[in-house]
This record gives C-alpha cells, structure tokens and sequence, in this order.
C-alpha cells in the first residue's frame, strides 16, 4: 500500500487553532514570548528566508510602510539568522518591530515553515515563506502559506481589518 505524501500545507497550525506559544530571542538578545500579546494585541507572525535579500527586505518593508494601517497589530518577523545579523537589517532599513533569531529553528519547526524546497530541481530544506495573522485571544484567524511579496501586505491588512 502507498503512502501519500504529506502537503507542505498539512504541516502548519490550521486556521481557527490555538496559535502554538514559542519563546525565542529577538534582535538585542531579549526573550519575546507570544503569550506575552494575548489579550492586548493582535499579531501578524511572519516567517522569512534571510536578512538582506530581495524579497524579505521588500516584504519587511511593506509591514514598516503600512505599519500605522495595521490596526494596533504588532508585527514579529521570524528566521534562522543570528541576532547580529537582525540587528544590521533592522539598523538598514528602520525597522519598527523585533526579529526572532531561530537559529535552532525551534520555532519554524513548530510552525511547520522548516520544510523541503524544490529551487530548479535542486532540493534542500528551508524556510517556506509564511504569515499568520493571530488575534488577540490567541487563536490563528488567517494563515497565508507561501507567500508572494507582492501585493502580501494588502491581503494582510485585509484579514486584520476582519478581527
């Protein structure tokens, strides 16, 4: 009997669920937990490859630009660069909100973005670009599985103006 492989969607918390709670470090070394935001503030949890590339430092960009449009919503961005290298391209491009250094990629394993890619027949894991909009209680009200960067901050907006 085959087994049927699993769809990277399969992998990440549904939308409706509990959003899993994590602990990591941010840009200055300081402990951010999302526990920390429930019942104050909405979160937008995104996922990225790398600092300093193309498509992240658009999209890190566009949550900077729209920042004020985000409903109180706090922004915390994701990867497994090092806190040295978060802090240079928050230091860039003035950016107004922390960044998780995973290094041991405890938290992208528990969101489920730490997954096999598939870059001109080449495979190797990484992270797949992913947001998850969380509302206040804790709970995923939206979940955008790889994502583009174009046009991604107005779907975003659009989902918080829903909560």
């Amino acid at each position: 009997m085959a087994t049927k492989k699993a769809n990277s969607l399969d992998l990440l918390p549904a939308e409706g669920s509990k959003a899993p709670d994590f602990s990591g470090k941010n840009q200055d070394g300081k402990t951010v937990k999302l526990s920390s935001f429930k019942g104050k503030s909405a979160v937008v949890l995104y996922f990225y490859p790398r600092d300093m590339t193309p498509g992240c430092t658009t999209e890190a960009c566009d949550f900077r630009d729209q920042s004020e449009n985000l409903k109180g919503a706090v922004v915390v961005g994701v990867s497994a660069d090092t806190p040295e290298k978060h802090q240079k391209f928050i230091a860039k491009y003035d950016l107004p909100f922390d960044l998780i250094a995973d290094e041991e990629r405890k938290i992208l394993n528990q969101y489920g973005v730490w997954q096999e890619k598939n870059l001109y027949g080449k495979k190797s894991m990484g992270i797949v670009r992913t947001t998850f909009i969380i509302d206040k209680k804790g709970t995923i009200h939206k979940v955008f599985p790889k994502v583009r960067v174009k046009g991604h901050i107005d779907a975003v907006l659009e989902s918080l103006s829903e909560l």
